[in-house]
């Protein structure tokens, strides 16, 4: 999967990387999108932004594989943001797409601050291990 932050999102869009004629839009709009992840407890606690397409999905969540949902979560409020879909079914069906991953992300956030085994650690939860109760994180 593509690293800069920006030219994933522009992919996502239906944008060539070449193309920078939208590229403050989108800019503008990720880092919207990325200061409400912020509120939600996610990336670095003094705040995220991109200036260009120098900076890398990493940089933001880490090496936490489940956060790669984050992606998608951007992807699709960038989406609703730049270029809505037309109809109100389509709309709807993103809103609730948007709103299931603004929840999966808070809960596992939340998860990793107190896990359900006390006896695991952050370290072994990132790995997958999930303790004595045998329920996945995500």
């Amino acid at each position: 999967m593509e690293a800069s932050i920006l030219t994933s999102t522009k992919k996502i869009l239906g944008l060539t990387e070449d193309d920078e004629s939208f590229d403050k839009d989108i800019i503008t709009l990720f880092n919207c999108t990325i200061s409400t992840l912020t509120q939600i407890g996610v990336g670095p606690a003094n705040g995220f932004f991109i200036e260009d397409s120098s900076t890398e999905w990493a940089e933001f969540i880490g090496d936490d594989n489940v956060l790669n949902m984050v992606r998608s979560y951007v992807f699709l409020k960038v989406r609703m943001l730049f270029d809505p879909p037309t109809t109100s079914f389509m709309i709807e069906a993103m809103n609730k797409q948007i709103e299931e991953y603004e929840f999966r992300i808070s809960s596992h956030r939340e998860w990793m601050l107190d896990p359900v085994d006390p006896k695991i650690t952050r370290e072994e939860a990132n790995r997958g291990y999930h303790g004595d109760y045998g329920y996945p994180v995500f």
